[in-house]
Order: structure tokens, then sequence, then C-alpha cells
């Protein structure tokens, strides 16, 4: 009796890891479900959440993801849309009253939900500090927008289209401003938009804003509706990326340019954007580069307690794209005449890709190394962003 419950025992610790198991965790820890009074909401980590649930909906066909992942996007709604409960301000940040501020949850944009209150107008600037500090991210508020255009999708509900138009248009001009004749933007601004909290300009934040506007307005077009309209919003952003190098050999950065080149080639293939062919070389040409100075400079041998999960869990996600943008290659004629040289890009990635992410995603899917400081000081980021490794689908969303 007990040589077996020593191997059931053993078999039940090899039980590989799913994305549903890591959901349904996720959800019991941050108060999502059950529902708790005072949830744990951040929002990077719930745009990738809202699309794993999604995703588990329709690999599963069971109906409680979907509902688990509309009611995670009212939890960060009422939540991130609300001023903190350590702030003296009250209500919807955009200033709308409670009933207004319902119908349009996103329009003053979405707290990053750090544990710390943001920096007051008058306090010192701390670089370190800066980091737990509160405020709105642009690189998160693309993900929320990302997020809510796949719950439309989804359920075909166009007030998650219009939701996310009345983000991007809500936040575009409180991040942008002129220099020298042209647009640059803010990485971090206050909660509720009134200054720059952080000045500099996020590498990729322009090009994340550009897609996510571009599948926005493709969104909203197909369901008829011409307000709002971002085409002001993207002809910025074109004017902000143009020249750009997207280069970088930052594995989270590099996951990323590769989820924008996955979209950007789904707007192609569906004939919504024939102008998108050099970005997307270009990007596919920076992340070449990058990827070579990646693996350069970076070994993924290490223990885990010298590693961030979140940040090569990125990667794999993006590595994840690359067959499913080959896919739409081979099935779409058209894509190779206006992207001449990405099916050669492609392939290179592949073949410098397909080891990186199955070392990371092997690495983090052995229990013993999420037993480690740095993956329990990110918990929800990590557990949510390796179950989109495990289940990209929702994410990678067509």
């Amino acid at each position: 009796m007990f040589r077996y419950l020593r191997t059931l025992s053993a078999t039940i610790m090899a039980s590989p890891i799913t994305s549903s198991d890591i959901m349904a965790e996720f959800a019991s820890n941050t108060g999502l479900s059950p529902s708790s009074a005072t949830p744990r909401r951040y929002l990077w980590t719930d745009a990738f959440a809202v699309c794993n649930f999604l995703g588990l909906n329709f690999s599963t066909g069971d109906e409680k993801y979907q509902r688990l992942a509309l009611s995670l996007v009212e939890q960060v709604h009422t939540t991130l849309g609300q001023h903190r409960k350590d702030d003296k301000r009250k209500g919807w940040i955009s200033g709308m009253d409670e009933e207004q501020g319902k119908l349009h949850p996103t329009i003053g944009g979405l707290r990053i939900g750090k544990q710390m209150p943001e920096r007051g107008a008058k306090d010192p600037y701390d670089d370190d500090l800066e980091w737990d500090r509160d405020g709105q991210y642009y690189h998160y508020i693309t993900k929320w927008m990302h997020a809510l255009t796949c719950v439309s999708v989804a359920t075909g509900e166009s007030k998650y289209a219009i939701w996310a138009a009345e983000l991007a248009k809500g936040t575009h001009d409180k991040f942008t401003y002129d220099s020298g004749g042209r647009k640059r933007m803010y990485w971090k601004m206050s909660i509720d938009l009134s200054r720059p909290q952080v000045p500099s300009m996020g590498h990729h934040d322009p090009l994340d804003g550009y897609i996510s506007f571009q599948a926005i307005q493709v969104n909203l077009a197909s369901r008829g509706i011409d307000d709002p309209s971002l085409e002001t919003e993207i002809t910025d952003m074109a004017g902000i990326c143009q020249g750009k190098d997207w280069k970088t050999t930052d594995p989270l950065g590099l996951g990323g340019l590769l989820t924008d080149a996955f979209r950007v080639t789904h707007l192609m293939a569906s004939g919504k954007w024939s102008e998108g062919g050099k970005l997307l070389e270009s990007i596919l040409e920076a992340v070449c580069r990058g990827i070579e100075g990646f693996t350069h400079h970076t070994h993924l041998d290490g223990s885990a307690n010298h590693r961030l999960a979140f940040r090569e869990l990125g990667l794999a996600i993006g590595l994840k794209a690359v067959p499913k943008i080959q896919k739409m290659f081979e099935d779409n004629t058209e894509l190779s005449k206006q992207c001449p040289q990405a099916k050669k890009l492609l392939e290179k990635l592949q073949q410098q890709g397909d080891t990186i992410m199955n070392k990371i995603v092997s690495f983090w899917s052995n229990p013993a190394n999420r037993k480690g400081s740095t993956w329990k000081e990110h918990l929800d980021i990590n557990m949510v962003m390796l179950a989109t490794c495990l289940q990209p689908d929702g994410f990678l969303m067509k």
C-alpha cells in the first residue's frame, strides 16, 4: 500500500502543468473567482489573463472561461479605472460620474495597479522607487486595447471594441507631445494623465500604439462603427514610427515585436492593411538581429534565482507566433508579393528560435524552477505568461 501511494504521489508530481490549472489558481489568488471585494488587479497581467481565458473557451468549449474573461474585464475597469482606495480622490479617474463612468470605463485610461501610490507633483524623483509607484504605462494600455479587441471578436459584442477605441483616443493626446516639429511620447503618466512621471519614450511604445490603433479601427469598421475614429491618432503614430530601428536584445521586447509582427500579418492577410509590408519586414529584420545579440549575451542555463521568468516567457510567446505567421504566408500568396523578404526572415527566426523557445518553456514548466525567489516575487505575471506559452491561441487570436 505504501509503495502504491508513493508511486501515485510521484505520478501526480510529474503531471505536466496545464494552462487551465494555472488560470484556475490565478483566478483564486487574485480575487477573481471567487470574487473578492478587494481583488488584486494589475493591468499587464490581466490583459494576458483575459486572452488566456478566451483561449481556454475556444479549446474546451466550456463557457465558464468566457464568463471569467468578462468578469475580469469588469474587475479591471472598476478597479484600475477608478482612483485607489488610499487616494483622497474618489470615483472614475476620467472624472465622469458613476453612471457615465460605467458606460465609458476606459476613456480616462487605466491605472497600472502598482502597490505604492503615484509620486506627487512636488515629490522628488527617485528612479528606483518609480518602478514601484502607480500611474499609467502606455505599453500596458496597448496590451489592454488588444485584450478588449480580442473580447469583442470572441463575443461579437461591439461595446468592447468601442471601449478599446475610447481607451486609445482618451490617452493618445496625453501621452504624445510635440518636440522640434515632431511628435514624441511619454513612457509613464500620472493617474489622471495630467503630468508625465517618466518623460522618456518607450522604445516600442509608438509601434505598439500604431498597430493597436490599426487593429481597433479595422474591428470597428467590420461592425459598421465609424465613431470613434482613430484616423488622426493613426497618422500621429505613423509619424513617430517613421525611421525607427526596432532592434532590441531584451527578451520581453523581442517577444513583443514578434506578436506585433503576427498582428500586422493578420491584418494584411485579411486585406485590411495592404501597406503594412515594409513595416512587417522591418520588424522581422530587427528581431533577427536582436535574437543574435540575445543568444550571444544571454545564457539560458542559469539557475531560476538569477532569471526573470516573465521576460523569458514573453520571448517564448513571441516565438510561438512564428509558425502562425508562416502559415498565413502559405495560405495567402499575396503576402509574399507585399513582403518579398519575409519568408527568409521567418525561416531564419524559426531556426534560431525553436531551441530557445523549447528551453524556456521546459525550464519554467519544471515545478522545481518555480520555487525560487524571482518566481515568487512576480508570481501573478509569471503564472499568466507561462499559461499563455502553453495555450497561446487566445493571445495570438486571428
